[in-house]
């Protein structure tokens, strides 16, 4: 009873929001922070973002401020974050696997180590989380007390330097999952991968995000592939064995990594990555955009 009343009171924090809807274009400011992930906290109504460079997690309102949340000495390089509001917890994909922190206080809960170098996050009903290797071709999944189990493994989700990468879950029980080198879209259950059909490949493909009209978005970038800065929205052809381009928007900020699904719209964060993998230069200011 506890956790459906809990249920209810996220679900309905995620649609009343506040009086004052969010800014378009969030000027975000942490020092150095660099974020490559972000998603949106239903329980503070602002965003959560991760910091490759501090190893961190910051919550970030429309004033564009970052406040440490998660702070471990052991989390190196955090990258995706989704949060599991019904369970009170933030959890991130970092160098040596997920980490899993209470969402209230930013206390570790599990550092759970597994793969080559995580990457990216989908959190299913039942609190699993599954977790993306592109250095290798096995997704994993995180259930609920911290034990990684390998889900899916096949060749197709390796890549020359950089495969697999955003992951996002379907609640009719499916996953689909982007590889970054190739543009290729597939649909993964247990132990099963079947490529999505697409009208052209989305080379570059970062992190991906379920819109509430069941509508994907796909952020691209050029970080590590000749790929394009770019935002694409899909629609699926059936039960996703194909998919179509319903909107495609040339981001003009470099470098966008990924998006998080708000009440008030889908906000994509530029983490200013390609001034500090490219240039080597830090920045302390970074990006949160409405599509």
């Amino acid at each position: 009873m506890k956790r459906l009343l809990l249920l209810v009171l996220v679900g309905l924090l995620a649609i009343s929001g506040t009086a004052t809807a969010l800014p378009r274009v969030i000027n975000g400011y942490g020092e150095t922070l660099h974020p490559e992930g972000v998603a949106w906290d239903p329980t503070r109504q602002a965003f959560l973002v991760s910091s490759i460079v501090r190893g961190t997690i910051s919550v970030v309102g429309s004033d564009g401020q970052a406040r440490t949340l998660v702070s471990d000495p052991a989390l190196a390089q955090p990258l995706g974050v989704h949060v599991d509001a019904v369970r009170n917890r933030v959890l991130t994909a970092y160098s040596q696997g997920l980490g899993i922190f209470e969402l209230s206080t930013g206390r570790t809960l599990h550092l759970v180590k597994f793969g080559k170098a995580a990457n990216d996050l989908a959190i299913d009903w039942f609190g699993n989380a599954y977790v993306t290797d592109p250095q290798g071709e096995t997704l994993y999944k995180v259930d609920v007390t911290g034990t990684a189990t390998p889900f899916a493994t096949d060749k197709r989700l390796a890549g020359v330097a950089f495969g697999m990468n955003g992951v996002a879950w379907h609640p009719a029980g499916f996953l689909l999952v982007v590889h970054y080198e190739t543009g290729k879209l597939y649909k993964v259950t247990r132990n099963r991968v079947t490529e999505v059909a697409l009208d052209k490949p989305l080379v570059g493909g970062d992190g991906i995000a379920f819109q509430r009209d069941g509508s994907l978005v796909v952020v691209t970038n050029k970080l590590g592939t000749p790929g394009e800065d770019a935002v694409t929205v899909l629609r699926p052809k059936g039960l996703w064995s194909g998919a179509e381009v319903t909107k495609r928007t040339a981001w003009p900020i470099p470098a966008p990594t990924t998006a998080a699904v708000t009440p008030y719209g889908t906000y994509v964060v530029n983490g200013r990555l390609d001034w500090l993998l490219h240039e080597q230069k830090l920045s302390n200011e970074f990006f949160l955009s409405r599509i």
